[in-house]
């Protein structure tokens, strides 16, 4: 079995990721062809595809070493038994033929039998069926499985690839696929440049070929597909979320999904596991009240019974007496059943919740207890032969930081559901404390979920299955939902919601599967979790349009070059100018900025609408500028100069836009761009190819600069207006 340091991306991994793409394949072909034109200033475009490259290889690889340090402390550890010595090992050190022991909430990560001791056992990850499965000596257990309540002695038949379980855990555990609109807008963009670069740069090649010359024709081509590739975006958005859990990591936040962060930035429900989530989980004895006299059973009792859950450790602590009465049997604690039973030579006790002990509900009884539970108490019952013998009061606190908390998400506009599988009464009086105001419900007396999701926030005597049903239902109403979770019984539901949060404290069984760890439990630290979603979001999406920009109007003037323009009207080297300056350094810039702004609307939506006015400009001073070569002569170098310095404003203008509204260090970087801008056209106008123009030619360059921000004005407008009108 792979241990949790090695669910991060290997070296090799990342370096194939941002090395091995099919646009730095696609620009190194470019750079090969521009090569043997001889004119090797035009292949500088490649130092911008190299510099996000290594910026990219270097902030991933530093996120991954910060993600294994802090994997190290989530390790599984095994307790193993040798000489007689109790052990805590890692998952490698584990051989064939030890003796393992294993405890409730563990996760069996090795093919083996029970030797002594019993359990139930968790198989779901396996065989997909929720019920706790008895295992005592000699049963066979599987890698995949969790123990539910118990404890035994494990004899290790198989380790590593040899198990059940390790390729189908290995792809669960790495490859989960959650959703992400970031990822997938990301990927539809990259799709469709793909499909348009590659046959519009071959026809736009052959017609500027069989027109001119092997050179020009190359150089037009490369510029045009250079110009279709937003090179950097895809490595802009992994460095983002690299960065990203890079902090989180230093809050002792455990990113084990990188898009999760995104995913928590637009969860609309958030759903809590009261204990161990919203509580401390460490449940103690408030009050008893005995009805007969059971001095030294529940003593004996917690005794025998293996179980290890935060109920059994407080009554463990709490009833030390004895009467060492000869037991007979004894049935552990388990989620399903919602109770533990011990028999001695005068018969059965039984331990747990009453509406699940009782073979005939006593009202008198549900009266008596519903007082407890209104003081936010939790009270099991011990009855033998159905008979209460006692009431038993536990009280677990709200964890400190627990009321700011959910505080903050309401007023983010986040549904928050609280489940457990206490008695409602229970749950409902802690809610109260924690700022719930509506009522709660008894889901074993709920067969259908779908009728109650969503006229509840509280939900008691919740079972494994209803907790996944409940994610699922509200999944079916297009959703997103975040749930909380420690313990074993969360595991199906964890699995289910879109974003999967375990508190570090929690079971193995719910640290495997969840998407982040809060390592030290500390809930204040999902607002933090919830800050730099939205940070990656907001500002992907702002500089994602300066990246649009640039390929709709490549794509653009491709298609008018093959149907209307003479030549394409820029050189490589001038369009790698314009995209250093208006996207590749801003971008950069602009992504690490803070921004916690709500997100809005959808992604893919939001940047193109953003990027379309800005592109469909350049795309009208090019035709102006060909349009007027039809009345006055305009030499190839004039024309594509007077194209670039258009295109270079327009750009600049929408790096403006981009960053209103203005700080202190957006001015710099916008004064900062425009100053090189222009000292590029002065100083190095012969680098990059810019020529002299003739009077009319500047006037005509002027007046189109001062329309610049009118024309973009006017498209924005247009594009906001045709978006309300489709309800978009």
């Amino acid at each position: 079995m792979q241990n949790s340091s090695n669910l991060s991306k290997s070296y090799k991994e990342i370096i194939k990721q941002h090395v091995f793409t099919l646009f730095n394949g696609i620009n190194v072909i470019l750079a090969i062809f521009v090569f043997f034109t001889g004119s090797y200033r035009n292949m500088l475009f490649m130092i911008t595809v190299i510099l996000n490259m290594l910026i990219g290889l270097f902030q991933e690889i530093r996120s991954k070493r910060m993600l294994d340090k802090l994997s190290l402390l989530n390790q599984p550890k095994i307790h193993v038994l040798r000489n007689d010595i109790e052990l805590e090992l890692s998952v490698e050190e584990v051989k064939v033929n030890d003796i393992l022991i294993l405890y409730p909430g563990d996760e069996i990560s090795f093919d083996g039998h029970i030797v002594s001791g019993s359990i139930e056992c968790d198989e779901s990850m396996l065989t997909g069926e929720s019920d706790a499965v008895y295992k005592q000596e000699n049963s066979s257990l599987l890698s995949g499985s969790f123990v539910v309540s118990g404890k035994c002695l494990m004899k290790v038949d198989k380790v590593g690839q040899d198990t059940y379980a390790y390729s189908i855990l290995k792809h669960a555990k790495r490859f989960k696929r959650y959703p992400s609109q970031l990822r997938n807008s990301i990927d539809t963009i990259i799709k469709w440049c793909t499909y348009i670069l590659i046959p519009l740069g071959c026809a736009l090649f052959i017609k500027q070929f069989i027109k001119t010359n092997y050179t020009t024709a190359t150089l037009n081509t490369v510029a045009a597909v250079v110009g279709m590739i937003p090179e950097g975006l895809v490595f802009l958005t992994s460095v983002a979320l690299a960065i990203s859990s890079f902090k989180l990591g230093k809050q002792s936040v455990l990113v084990q999904e990188l898009y999760c962060i995104e995913t928590l930035a637009r969860t609309d429900t958030l759903y809590l596991d009261k204990t161990g989530t919203l509580t401390q989980g460490k449940l103690s004895v408030c009050h008893v009240e005995e009805i007969k006299n059971i001095d030294g059973i529940l003593g004996d009792m917690m005794q025998i019974l293996p179980d290890e859950n935060a109920t059994a450790l407080a009554l463990r602590s709490h009833f030390k007496t004895r009467n060492h009465n000869k037991v007979v049997s004894f049935l552990p604690f388990s989620s399903q059943r919602k109770y533990s039973s011990v028999t001695f030579e005068d018969g059965e006790y039984k331990l747990g919740a009453y509406s699940y002990i009782a073979k005939e509900i006593d009202s008198k009884v549900e009266e008596h207890i519903e007082e407890y539970t209104s003081q936010a108490m939790r009270v099991i019952v011990l009855m033998k032969e159905d008979v209460v013998l006692a009431y038993i009061c536990l009280r677990d606190e709200l964890r400190d930081d627990a009321k700011d908390t959910l505080n903050f998400f309401k007023k983010q506009g986040v549904d928050i559901k609280l489940i457990s599988g206490d008695d409602p009464k229970t749950v409902e009086a802690l809610a109260r404390k924690a700022g719930f105001t509506s009522e709660s419900i008894d889901m074993s007396k709920v067969q259908d979920v779908e009728t109650v999701v969503d006229s509840y926030s509280i939900f008691g005597r919740v079972t494994p299955e209803q907790k996944k049903e409940l994610v699922l239902a509200l999944k079916k109403r297009n959703k997103t939902v975040a749930m909380t979770g420690d313990g074993v019984n969360d595991v199906m539901a964890l699995k289910e919601a879109d974003c999967s949060i375990a508190m570090g404290s929690g079971s193995q069984a719910c640290k495997s599967v969840a998407s982040l760890v809060l390592l030290k439990d500390q809930m204040n630290a999902l607002p933090a979790i919830l800050y730099q979603g939205r940070c990656v979001i907001n500002n992907i999406q702002r500089t994602a349009s300066l990246f649009l920009v640039k390929t709709l109007f490549s794509i653009g003037l491709s298609l008018l070059a093959l149907i209307f323009l003479k030549n394409y009207p820029f050189k490589p080297i001038q369009l790698t100018l314009i995209s250093a300056l208006a996207t590749g350094i801003p971008s950069f810039v602009l992504t690490l900025e803070p921004n916690g702004n709500k997100v809005k609307g959808n992604f893919l939506q939001n940047v193109i609408s953003k990027a379309l006015p800005g592109a469909i400009c350049v795309i009208c001073s090019v035709i102006g500028v060909s349009i007027l070569g039809h009345f006055i002569y305009i030499s190839p170098s004039e024309y594509s100069t007077m194209c670039t310095i258009l295109a270079g404003v327009n750009a600049l203008m929408v790096l403006v836009r981009v960053c209103v509204p203005m700080t202190t260090l957006r001015k710099i970087l916008v004064t900062i761009m425009c100053m090189i801008f222009v000292g590029s056209i002065i100083l190095c106008k012969n680098f990059f190819y810019i020529v002299h123009l003739r009077w009319y030619e500047i006037i005509y360059v002027i007046l189109n600069i001062c329309l610049i921000p009118h024309i973009l004005t006017v498209i924005s407008s247009w594009i906001k207006l045709f978006l309300k009108q489709r309800h978009i």
